[in-house]
């Protein structure tokens, strides 16, 4: 069943639901797994996904790669296991699931600048013009509170995988199979730091960078007024409450992951 508009995911599989579907497949990216997922939470009804998309994080994570035909052949052999999504909680936004991560500050920038048409031509090319549009501006700040603490950063990833984008690895010890969140706060607001920063990801050596914080979490709260974005889609300007909701989906798993 095809999407022609924002939030025709969501509805197409509660409908489905409805009529008795004891699986979903969601031939998408990572945008149309996060609008199947508003209707799945708490119905235990497995979800599989096919790449289709841009950055096809989720089908990295799981090791389908790009190719729809063979994730559909790993699909085959997969099995249905309960994972935790995030929740996150906004006075604007109200409630919304994720599957796979929300950042804040600068991360959410980039992908509100991100042109839909270029997108659709260039892919993943769309997403480093955009950032390569905030070289030499100054990162806006935020504050982030973590048990009891409160942090300040340019950009904060609330992840629950390891691979950000499709192809860097930025929460390496994130993990769908985990009840927690991994937390990296960058810190700074010269933007030149952040393409240090990216050369880190790209070394695999962030987590060792200065100015980088890594820890787990249950709970996190993004006290300013900051742009934020949940598994690639923009939400806005707003505070947030992010929490972990274990259990809430079935998801299915090749073998040997997790």
């Amino acid at each position: 069943m095809p999407t022609s508009g924002a939030g025709d995911g969501t509805n197409l599989a509660r409908e489905a639901i409805v009529q008795g579907a004891d699986l979903i497949l969601v031939l998408g990216g990572d945008g149309t797994v996060n609008e199947v997922i508003q209707a799945m939470a708490h119905t235990g009804i497995p979800m599989g996904v096919l790449p289709g998309g841009t950055a096809n994080v989720l089908a990295m994570e799981l090791g389908l790669g790009s190719r729809p035909e063979v994730a559909a052949e790993r699909i085959a052999t997969s099995q249905p296991r309960a994972i935790a999504l995030g929740r996150v909680n906004g006075a604007k936004l109200g409630s919304r699931y994720f599957l796979l991560m929300c950042g804040a500050g600068l991360d959410a920038m980039v992908v509100y600048h991100v042109s839909p048409g270029l997108k659709a031509v260039a892919g993943k090319l769309a997403y480093w013009l955009a950032g390569f549009g905030h070289f030499f501006r100054s990162v806006g700040q935020l504050e982030v509170r973590l048990d009891g603490q409160v942090y300040p950063c340019g950009f904060a990833l609330v992840s629950r995988v390891a691979n950000y984008g499709g192809d860097l690895e930025i929460a390496s010890g994130a993990s769908l199979t985990r009840d927690d969140f991994e937390v990296v706060l960058f810190e700074g607001s010269n933007s030149l730091r952040y393409a240090w920063y990216m050369l880190g990801v790209a070394a695999r050596r962030v987590h060792t960078m200065r100015g980088v914080r890594v820890m787990p979490a249950h709970r996190v709260e993004i006290l300013s007024d900051a742009p934020a974005q949940i598994d690639g889609e923009y939400l806005g300007r707003q505070s947030l409450c992010i929490e972990i909701v274990p259990g809430a989906m079935n998801l299915l798993l090749p073998p040997g992951h997790g």
